[in-house]
């Protein structure tokens, strides 16, 4: 008889109660050539991945300053490369300063860890890379926000208050309510499954009326929306408050891979002396960050590549609502087209598979119970042929959610 306590008999049966539950999630390798598939599941929202002038900002860095970084930046991986871009991502996105990770994921933990530990007055003083606990912080997060911030909220130790969905007046009655002297309010500014936009003006203003300091992720916004794909805060004006802090990745619309904060360089400087998954992390390789160097130079010379990729984010969700699917309308890139189950959404992807379209499948714990989606990213460079192919494909996505759909239900 098998050894309850065996642990790999034990990581088995939970495997079997996931791929039991349409839950079991695997690996699907693909080539460098995706077979003339379209691609609407990756976030290359401009369609820079294969741009000649990214792959050489690329292979000329790896040239001058080696495949790896060596180290982290703080010992030995800092490079006038890595200064370069700083520069640049502040300048482009109207920041004081900017400090590049390796990920979109670690900038995150760094800015929410290290600005809740250094905003306390009773502990932000002894603050220090090894972790201290703040017990006067107050960190508001919005129910939707992206599994790296529910993680840094999570390490931050902070007291946390989740709000529901985009209610700013949620967010004003837990900063005018809290005890605690210090406060940061945690949001998306384009959520990276809905695909819509966080009300950042007003989430700004209750956040300075109360004192707090307001962390966005600008993950999903940067290259496509605001003047020349600059971002939601420049949108609205607030890029250059000093109680603003903006999270980026180098991922998505620039191509290439890592993350940055940008903020005031008294922020820069709390996370150089304090963040944890900056000080103790390999510094960003160099031919991702000469890549990204390169992406945000074309994006600057073809500022008209954000616009692009929004209107063709509206044709898809145009598409996929004329043949009665539940898509979301989009703010940005992302397209949302709710399944419900995990299984509808497994069956979406592989008919959309078998016919030529690649997308993302959501299902929990990405998303509630409940709330399986299939995820469509447009990208600038999409053509009409594309356009055709994709509506063919969502016609036979549509066949089969009528048909499985209980008798009855129209």
């Amino acid at each position: 008889m098998p050894d309850a306590r065996d642990p790999l008999l034990r990581l088995r049966m939970l495997a079997a109660a996931r791929q039991a539950a349409g839950l079991q999630r695997g690996l699907r390798p693909r080539g460098p050539d995706p077979d003339g598939s379209i691609d609407l599941a990756s976030n290359d929202y401009l369609g820079l991945g294969q741009h000649p002038q990214v792959i050489e900002g690329a292979v000329a860095a790896a040239r001058q300053w080696g495949a790896g970084s060596t180290g982290s930046r703080l010992v030995t991986g800092d490079t006038g490369l890595h200064t370069a871009l700083e520069c640049a991502l502040a300048r482009f996105t109207g920041a004081a300063a900017a400090l590049v990770f390796s990920s979109g994921y670690l900038a995150n933990l760094a800015a929410v860890t290290a600005l809740a530990a250094a905003l306390d007055p009773g502990d932000g003083a002894a603050a220090t890379a090894h972790g201290s606990r703040p017990r006067g912080t107050l960190v508001v997060s919005d129910e939707a926000n992206h599994a790296s911030l529910i993680d840094a909220c999570r390490l931050s130790a902070a007291r946390i208050e989740i709000v529901r969905h985009r209610d700013v007046a949620a967010v004003d009655r837990a900063l005018a309510g809290r005890s605690e002297p210090a406060a940061l309010v945690v949001t998306e500014s384009v959520f990276s499954v809905q695909g819509d936009l966080a009300p950042v003006g007003a989430l700004h203003a209750a956040a300075r009326t109360h004192g707090a300091v307001l962390v966005i992720d600008e993950a999903h916004a940067l290259g496509v929306l605001g003047p020349g794909g600059r971002g939601v805060a420049c949108a609205e004006g607030i890029a250059g408050e000093p109680d603003v802090v903006r999270t980026i990745t180098l991922s998505k619309a620039l191509a290439a891979q890592g993350g940055a904060v940008l903020g005031a360089p008294e922020v820069i400087e709390t996370l150089v002396s304090t963040g944890r998954s900056f000080i103790f992390d390999t510094a960003l390789a160099p031919p991702a960050a000469g890549a990204a160097l390169a992406a945000l130079s074309v994006l600057t010379a073809h500022p008209e590549l954000a616009g692009r990729a929004v209107r063709n984010a509206s044709r898809l969700a145009d598409l996929a609502q004329r043949r009665g699917l539940a898509a979301s309308r989009p703010a940005a890139a992302v397209v949302s087209v709710l399944l419900g189950t995990p299984e509808a959404a497994l069956s979406g992807r592989r008919l959309l598979a078998e016919h030529g379209v690649r997308v993302g499948c959501f299902r929990p714990p990405s998303v509630p119970a409940g709330a399986s989606c299939l995820r469509l990213t447009a990208r600038a460079s999409l053509s009409e042929a594309d356009f055709d192919a994709v509506a063919r494909a969502l016609a036979v996505v549509e066949d089969h959610v009528r048909m499985a759909a209980p008798a009855g239900r129209n």
